[in-house]
């Protein structure tokens, strides 16, 4: 059944969205810096991309990972976040795009703060 809500997912936006979290990797991985963050938002790409059958848990919750979420939301997570909230309300309109919403919804939190999360 993921197989099937995976395909559904990529039709109706996930593709898109998962692209705009693999642009927003790539400019992260221009510097050496950056090259942490943009590892994570391809982590997160993946995630987008295929959210059905995944699951996200918090692996540790330390300074380094609040202090990276705090950049985060400043210079890239709320564009995502909002991104994810819009397609959320779009598949809200019809009842086969609400286990879709949920999702969108889901991956929405995580974007404003995906930092010390693991994907299983």
């Amino acid at each position: 059944m993921s197989c099937l809500g995976n395909i559904v997912w990529i039709i109706f936006g996930g593709f898109f969205n998962a692209l705009g979290w693999l642009i927003v990797g790539c400019l992260w991985s221009i510097t050496i810096i950056g090259l942490p963050i943009g590892m994570q938002c391809f982590k997160m790409a993946r995630l987008q991309f295929a959210p059905f059958g995944k699951e996200v848990v918090t692996k540790n919750d330390n300074s380094v990972n609040l202090l990276l979420n705090i950049l985060w939301i400043i210079f890239g997570g709320l564009g995502l976040c909002i991104s994810n909230l819009l397609s959320a309300f779009l598949l809200c309109i019809t009842i086969i795009g609400i286990p879709f919403a949920v999702q969108s919804l889901k991956l929405a939190k995580l974007s404003l703060m995906p930092f010390g999360k693991e994907i299983i």
